[in-house]
């Protein structure tokens, strides 16, 4: 969310999980039931065939409406929240006290027929600064750290060669974070919804156009050139350069002036 943590590149440190806050056996009320604000989907369904990603690049607002907008209909549900943390169902509060261990993040639903998850990775990168360390832009402290936690191998292989990949375009070290969801089981699992009131945010009348997101301005190398030699086939984006060229993110953030409808691209 907007404008916490202080300024200044203070050098954060995670909390260590045994001195994580408690938390609470409860889950996050006002999320059962929930429908996406802008695509009108159950937030929390998965339907049959679909998968799952969880990433958090900066301030979850503008983070999740880059996604919900990406064309084609493969887009099921974007929901913000906290995730990669060590205290279970935390709220907003605890998250931004950075005692909680968590990271502002997203969770996509998409159907893999209509939209890969090669194309949701490059939005991931291209989207904010991935050098940032504990930060992104004016937003500091370990709730904005950058990371990406894979469901499967085929997602862990295709987070770590891009990785590789836009580490070289950009010509200074990556410091985000890459584990598996499993990892987090022993705190509970790896992601809690956020309150109703931050879901899908930036499409709500009156909110306030947030955003400290960083995008570099640098497009990820083709796909063909970094992916996995097993997976070129079966993990294909299905975004076409030409949407990238005129939809992609730019330099200086844009996602907050932009529609909140998804985008209106021919596939």
């Amino acid at each position: 969310g907007g404008g916490g943590g202080g300024g200044g590149g203070g050098d954060y440190k995670l909390v260590a999980p045994e001195k994580a806050l408690p938390g609470r056996e409860k889950k996050m009320a006002g999320i059962d039931g929930l429908q996406h604000f802008v695509l009108g989907n159950d937030l929390q369904e998965v339907p049959e065939g679909f998968k799952v990603a969880v990433f958090a690049n900066g301030c979850f607002w503008g983070s999740e409406k880059g996604i919900w907008r990406l064309p084609g209909g493969g887009v099921h549900s974007t929901a913000v929240g906290y995730c990669a943390g060590f205290t279970p169902n935390p709220t907003y509060e605890e998250c931004c006290s950075m005692r909680s261990g968590h990271t502002e993040g997203v969770r996509v639903v998409y159907d893999p027929k209509k939209i890969a998850f090669a194309d949701i990775l490059r939005w991931f990168w291209e989207a904010h600064d991935p050098t940032c360390g504990m930060g992104q832009g004016n937003d500091r402290g370990t709730q904005y750290r950058s990371g990406f936690y894979y469901y499967d191998d085929a997602q862990r292989q295709l987070i770590e060669a891009s990785k590789t990949a836009y580490e070289e375009q950009l010509g200074r070290p990556i410091t985000t974070e890459i584990a598996a969801a499993g990892d987090y089981e022993k705190y509970g699992g790896l992601w809690y919804f956020a309150e109703p009131y931050h879901q899908q945010y930036l499409a709500k009348p009156g909110s306030r156009p947030y955003c400290s997101a960083q995008p570099q301005g640098v497009s990820l190398a083709p796909f063909e050139e970094w992916a996995p030699a097993a997976l070129k086939e079966s993990e294909a984006p299905k975004l076409p350069e030409a949407f990238w060229a005129e939809h992609g993110p730019k330099r200086g953030c844009s996602v907050v002036q932009a529609p909140n409808a998804v985008i209106d691209f021919v596939l």
